[in-house]
């Protein structure tokens, strides 16, 4: 009976039903993938007091002016891949990525590990989960 149900709702709805399928698959891949080579705020901090990490914000200018973590390099995201040879001096660094959110931040991370960074982590959550985590951001330029 319940079998019945499903597979005549399938049948109506098959749109919603791909959709869900859909969603479960990327939700599955962003845990399995996505966590990859992402650090919490917390865990930032830990890296940039210790292991003296660089913090790249793929933000655009007027966002990074406005609030972003203290020694932070502002490069933003529509001109990174042209700029990716700036950060080639930090490459023995850890380097970690933010931008508003964390999903810019994880294509930045993206092409500088096609670029050969090794050490490279998206801040989760971004800009956002640092504010959240009340950490300090600064408004001087670098």
């Amino acid at each position: 009976m319940l079998v019945d149900q499903l597979v005549e709702f399938v049948g109506n709805h098959w749109y919603l039903f791909l959709a869900l399928v859909v969603i479960i698959g990327l939700l599955t891949h962003n845990v399995i993938i996505g966590g990859k080579g992402s650090v919490e705020p917390l865990a930032a901090t830990e890296m940039i007091n210790h292991q003296d990490a660089l913090v790249v914000d793929v933000r655009p200018a007027a966002d990074f002016a406005k609030g972003h973590i203290i020694n932070a390099l502002n490069i933003p995201m529509n001109g990174f891949k042209n700029q990716v040879a700036t950060l080639t001096k930090h490459k023995a660094k850890p380097i970690i990525v933010n931008c508003r959110s964390g999903s810019q931040s994880a294509a930045a991370c993206h092409q500088l590990r096609k670029e050969g960074f090794e050490r490279v982590f998206n801040l989760r959550g971004g800009i956002m989960a640092w504010e959240a985590a009340n950490l300090p951001l600064s408004r001087k330029k670098r």
